[in-house]
């Protein structure tokens, strides 16, 4: 039982939770204060949502899965979880989510369906448009905003909100771009539309480049004259640094999995920690 427990985990990638399981903290936050029950909720509707996205990402891509020599391990092609599992785990983790949304409020049940959507839809895009880097970051934008709607049962977002979520855009869409540089031939090959497979990997790392810059551009404004967040600012920039410094010669397996998820994971929870330390800094001076 654990042992089956335990591939389910490793399926949905239980521990990509880290990059936006803080950002959607933060949006609480930033609204106001944040009952134990509210967290609770906003745990179990992120971990739902997150749990159905990844299922439907490795159902759908099964195929070209097992024709890609790094992905034809994946418990699907492997044969290590059956399809008829992973429709489990996919309509389990969209239960929770839905059920969650309800009890937080009437506007986050409401409005669920549409990360949900989102979701559903985001790997066939990657069959038609480069645009497909984009369309998964709204998920992390979006992972924001409920935060906010978790606390307020509203979607009057104040203009540092909005600000912060067109940041967090650029900055999943650029580390994607980083994460899909180790498929950029088979991407090629197979006609899929990756910036590293369509427009070349060298094109790729600027383009993400450029995307992070203006996430720090964007990130600087949106929280401009909040003492603390502008301290973590320079350790933002050097982390944006070292996720493109790491990749700048090679692209290998390794390389990427530091740049794209140990960095950016470090990445969010610092800006959740000064979103957080400014709260209670603002609290205490009021």
């Amino acid at each position: 039982m654990w042992r089956r427990l335990k591939l389910y985990l490793e399926f949905v990638k239980i521990e990509h939770t880290l990059f936006a399981l803080p950002i959607a903290y933060a949006g609480a936050i930033l609204a106001g204060e944040i009952t134990p029950e509210i967290a609770f909720l906003i745990l179990t509707a992120f971990t739902g949502l997150r749990t159905f996205a990844m299922a439907c990402n490795r159902i759908i891509d099964r195929e070209i899965d097992a024709r890609n020599p790094r992905t034809a391990k994946r418990h699907l092609p492997a044969g290590l979880i059956t399809l008829r599992e992973a429709y489990g785990i996919a309509l389990v983790g969209l239960l929770i989510y839905f059920v969650s949304a309800f009890f937080i409020n009437k506007t986050a049940f409401l409005l669920s369906p549409i990360p949900a959507a989102v979701s559903y839809i985001y790997p066939y895009l990657k069959r038609f448009t480069c645009l497909s880097h984009y369309f998964l970051a709204l998920s992390v934008a979006f992972a924001l905003l409920g935060g906010w709607i978790a606390v307020t049962d509203s979607i009057a977002f104040p203009e540092k909100l909005i600000l912060f979520a067109l940041a967090l855009l650029f900055w999943e869409a650029g580390f994607d771009m980083i994460y899909a540089l180790q498929d950029a031939e088979f991407d090629r090959k197979e006609g899929l539309h990756s910036v590293g497979g369509h427009f070349g990997v060298e094109f790729a790392k600027k383009l993400s480049i450029l995307n992070h810059g203006v996430f720090f551009v964007l990130l600087a404004i949106a929280f401009w004259g909040d003492q603390i967040l502008s301290l973590a600012l320079p350790f933002v920039g050097i982390l944006l640094f070292l996720e493109h410094y790491i990749i700048r010669e090679k692209h290998d397996e390794g390389r990427v999995q530091m740049s794209f998820f140990y960095l950016n994971a470090v990445l969010s929870g610092i800006v959740f920690l000064a979103i957080f330390a400014q709260f209670l800094l603002s609290t205490q001076l009021s």
